[in-house]
């Protein structure tokens, strides 16, 4: 997507109007050539070494999207027996897709295991139980917390002490002793510190704390330093620097190997770095409503079309598409459902009128994929733009789509 010297806003050089006009309003619209520039950069960062993408595609599932990222040489980490699947229907083999659960019933990851994929294993009961299920049989990742706090938010850091993901570093002891006594296969350790980090500081330091835990698993293949890096969200945002976090954690993942005796791979779980940025939410002005002590722009989306400046209390940049040049105001960007669902207050726009679309950036990650139906209302069609096409990735819903499920029509 680019924004050219008139303000005017194109996505691949389709204007976003021709796409409300064909497909309607609101739209989720993804730019296929900024997921592979994002993956470019991560690639490129860390050229110099054995490295592997996972997409952590909890982010955006759409099969498109996957499709895609298996075209340009990126796996899947999947966190639920559904992701597991829709990978498959994306064209992926069980073994390029690694399990990531949080705390889900075993015979959740006895299914992911039967598949094929690899399970990254996140507590001392689901080790304990692999090694009784599996001995030395099946191999496994294990997921370390390694105690440090990073992150942009702290509903999105997932390495600290209090998190809930993973083994605690502390437990060190007691996870050998369960590899030990089943003869455990362990291949590789994992560790993801939260969302938005934008130095390399955390980065290294939890990668020390798997490096210095490596040295007690004498078969590891991988090495997996999760994901997080920082998105820009506003004009001037400052992001994770990738050519100085590849620069560095390359050298010491280098130095480690070393140490270890032999290469192994470097693995990142990169979500919302890789999709985020490719996303754009269409949505049409319905009121604008002029009121003592704020103007408010309505729209016909809200919360359970893009659930994180409510749910995180993220900033979105919103852009009026229909009226670009117009003078300078000051709005609160309001949604439709019955709640408070305020997508940006005392937000400097271009004057705002009904029918105006407005254009939502970084809707990539975590809009379609957190959406609902709340207030029975529809979940937006997906169009994915790819190679100077837009193409229908998703059909709107309709109200068959939420009554189907019902057993008492």
């Amino acid at each position: 997507m680019q924004l050219t010297e008139n303000q005017q806003y194109s996505i691949q050089g389709i204007d976003p109007a021709e796409l409300i006009n064909q497909y309607g309003s609101p739209l989720y619209v993804y730019d296929g050539s900024t997921i592979r520039r994002k993956v470019s950069e991560l690639q490129h960062a860390f050229s110099g070494i054995n490295m592997k993408i996972k997409y952590a595609c909890k982010a955006n599932t759409n099969l498109s999207v996957l499709r895609l990222m298996r075209e340009i040489g990126v796996e899947l980490d999947v966190v639920s027996p559904g992701e597991l699947e829709m990978g498959k229907l994306a064209g992926y083999e069980a073994n390029q897709i690694t399990f990531t659960p949080s705390g889900v019933p075993f015979h959740e990851v006895k299914a992911a295991i039967e598949d094929g994929a690899i399970v990254n294993v996140d507590s001392i009961p689901l080790l304990e139980w692999f090694g009784q299920e599996y001995g030395s049989s099946k191999p496994c990742l294990i997921r370390i917390k390694p105690n440090v706090a990073a992150g942009g938010n702290a509903k999105i850091m997932t390495a600290h002490a209090d998190s809930k993901f993973g083994i605690s570093v502390l437990l060190l002891d007691e996870i050998l002793e369960v590899v030990k006594k089943y003869d455990i296969k362990i291949i590789g350790l994992h560790q993801h510190t939260g969302s938005d980090i934008k130095d390399a500081e955390p980065f290294l330091k939890v990668a020390d704390i798997l490096f210095e835990t490596a040295k007690h698993f004498p078969d590891l293949e991988i090495i997996d330093l999760g994901g997080g890096f920082k998105v820009s969200y506003m004009p001037g945002d400052s992001i994770t620097d990738m050519e100085l976090l590849g620069r560095t954690i390359s050298e010491r993942f280098k130095t480690f190997c070393q140490e270890y005796g032999r290469e192994l791979q470097l693995w990142f779980e990169p979500g919302k770095f890789l999709v985020s940025e490719s996303g754009l939410l269409l949505a049409t002005t319905t009121v604008v409503k002029e009121d003592p002590a704020r103007n408010f722009v309505h729209i016909d989306s809200g919360l359970n079309h893009l659930i994180r400046p409510m749910m995180y209390g993220s900033y979105h940049h919103i852009l009026n598409l229909s009226n670009p040049e117009g003078e300078l105001k000051t709005y609160n960007v309001v949604g439709y459902i019955c709640e408070t669902d305020t997508f940006a207050s005392d937000r400097e726009l271009p004057q705002v009128r009904k029918g105006d679309i407005l254009g939502f950036l970084n809707a990539g990650a975590y809009g379609f994929s957190m959406s609902s139906n709340y207030n029975a209302r529809l979940r937006p069609a997906e169009v994915l733009v790819d190679n100077g096409q837009a193409k229908l990735v998703r059909r709107r819903e309709t109200l068959e789509d939420l009554l189907k499920t019902q057993t008492d029509l």
